[in-house]
């Protein structure tokens, strides 16, 4: 439930920082694309959609993403985007096979790299 709870969150980030963010919005140039994260079973899944420059999410799997992201399960999916060192957690889940990657792995890098401007601002 954290999982599919953290995914939807995830999609409401992405759909503001794209409308607030100019930095954000600025990594969204020139994307047409559907994404998703899920679980290897495919019982969790929800994809995001990137077009002009905005984000908006459905629950749910797409026939062909540009890439998808596939943890082992949802307690793991949960604890590595939840992981203080995210990159390491996601090296570490590649390379013990706990997360497969599906589609254009340049995409996943630039999906990695937007998520820094998601972060909450600090005060």
């Amino acid at each position: 439930m954290k999982f599919r709870f953290l995914l939807w969150a995830m999609g409401l980030m992405m759909a503001r920082a794209s409308r607030n963010n100019p930095a954000f919005a600025q990594q969204l140039k020139d994307k047409d694309l559907v994404f998703q994260l899920q679980t290897l079973d495919g019982k969790i899944a929800r994809h995001f959609i990137v077009r002009d420059q905005r984000v908006s999410s459905r629950s749910g799997s797409v026939e062909q993403p540009a890439f998808a992201i596939a943890f082992k399960d949802a307690k793991y999916g949960y604890d590595t985007l939840q992981a203080s060192n995210k990159q390491l957690a996601f090296m570490q889940g590649i390379q013990d096979k706990h997360i497969q990657i599906k589609g254009n792995p340049a995409l996943v890098v630039w999906f990695q790299g937007a998520m820094k401007y998601l972060k909450p601002r600090k005060r």
